[in-house]
């Protein structure tokens, strides 16, 4: 029962993406869960417990059966098949999940050829608009500046003559 390997094309946005890397994060959860579970099933019963390493090592003979493989054929398979479909959901989560900065890439190049579009000549009439407001404003703001000028140069001809008014006059 080995899942067959995803192909991800370029063509999906991020959101189907994450869509799809969501599937392959429970897979791969479901997979590790029933690993875990197929651990605790041998080590809670003695008949599936291997003793080919007890043998092994009372006949020193190199010719019997390998743990791993009679720990797998005395487990039903469960164990191989939980890990089986655990490598494959990872590969495919791993394949999902670099596929997405390459989506992003490719929205960001389409976001960037919509200049000419409708939109984007609003937006382009609202900037317009926009520096020519700014335009007035500076104009504004220096024709204040100027007559501040020349309030403050009238302010202190005013206040020398005070001064001159005020001072005793020495004759």
């Amino acid at each position: 029962m080995m899942e067959e390997k995803p192909v991800i094309s370029n063509a999906k946005n991020t959101q189907e993406l994450a869509e799809e890397g969501l599937k392959y994060l429970e897979d791969t959860i479901e997979s590790a869960f029933q690993i875990l579970s197929s651990i605790n099933d041998e080590l809670c019963n003695p008949a599936l417990w291997s003793t080919t390493s007890a043998t092994h090592s009372s006949n020193g003979n190199n010719s019997d059966v390998s743990d791993s493989t009679h720990h797998v054929e005395t487990g039903g398979g469960t164990l191989e098949e939980a890990r089986l479909r655990y490598k494959s959901s990872v590969a495919s989560l791993r394949e999902v999940l670099s596929a997405i900065p390459n989506s992003q890439k490719v929205k960001a190049c389409e976001t960037d050829s919509t200049i000419g579009t409708s939109e984007s000549q609003e937006d382009q009439a609202e900037i317009e608009k926009l520096e020519k407001q700014v335009t007035n404003l500076r104009k504004e703001l220096t024709d204040k500046n100027k007559h501040l000028k020349l309030l403050i140069d009238q302010l202190r001809d005013l206040i020398t003559d005070i001064s001159m008014w005020q001072s005793p006059c020495s004759v």
